[in-house]
């Protein structure tokens, strides 16, 4: 668990900072010139959102199990349980599905660029408008690819080491696999699983750490503020000057 928590903290405080050049900037009443600053990307920008909705899916068969005993629905809910591999085929599917569709709609990489345009920002070597919003849109597919690779291993994990991967109901080699593995000793546990009891799954795991994180970082944010309150302002409220104070 604890591998895992480093991990998460990991790829959770993991960003890809797109460089961007401001070529004119209006601070007060002057004119500054080029600036350079980034834009920074988060590598997991979906957060937990993905693996909520791909087990909240995945349950729905489970819940309407429960209001009869039909034989075809019994069996998907068998094949719905945890380590069988239609069960884990299909959480992996959807949890890379959910991941590319969230972020698809929370981060509009078109909009992104019309708005750099619109504030005299561009980025070094990449035309401004339908280009920017094409390299963007590449930076993300990448970004939300290793993101949710990393969800899938971070939830996969904890299930495998509890329920096991039932490598007997594989098509095909499915019964010759799962022999060969009971002639291993080291790897006989994978049929099974492990057998421990985690208190925090993968998804309860991401929940924790990524609120723990948010909380440090509004914490230090406070801090800041009260920082350059503490330093900027004075006894009476009011800064004064050097003519003020001589």
């Amino acid at each position: 668990m604890l591998i895992i928590t480093a991990g998460i903290v990991f790829f959770e405080r993991g960003t890809r900072k797109v460089p961007t050049n401001h070529t004119r900037r209006m601070v007060g009443r002057q004119m500054v010139a080029t600036q350079s600053s980034h834009l920074p990307l988060k590598v997991n920008i979906a957060g937990v959102i993905p693996v909520i909705f791909a087990s909240s899916v995945l349950a729905i068969p489970q819940t309407i199990s429960t209001f009869g005993t039909w034989g075809w629905l019994q069996k998907v809910n068998q094949w719905l349980g945890g380590g069988h591999p239609v069960y884990e085929a299909l959480f992996v599917a959807l949890i890379i599905i959910f991941a590319f569709f969230y972020v698809s709609i929370v981060f509009n990489a078109d909009e992104v660029a019309e708005n750099l345009r619109k504030q005299g920002a561009f980025i070094p070597g990449i035309r401004p408008g339908k280009r920017t919003g094409d390299y963007l849109n590449s930076i993300l597919v990448r970004l939300t690819t290793v993101g949710a690779l990393y969800l899938v291993v971070v939830c996969l994990i904890p299930q495998l080491m509890i329920s096991g991967f039932k490598v007997q109901y594989l098509p095909f080699i499915g019964e010759s696999l799962y022999r060969l593995i009971e002639n291993v000793p080291g790897l006989s546990w994978i049929p099974t699983g492990l057998g421990f009891t985690f208190y925090f799954g993968g998804t309860s795991l991401l929940i924790v750490v990524g609120v723990a994180m948010d909380t440090i970082s509004q914490v230090e944010a406070q801090l800041v503020m009260r920082h350059y309150d503490g330093f900027l302002g004075s006894r009476g409220g009011r800064l004064r000057g050097r003519r003020a104070t001589s």
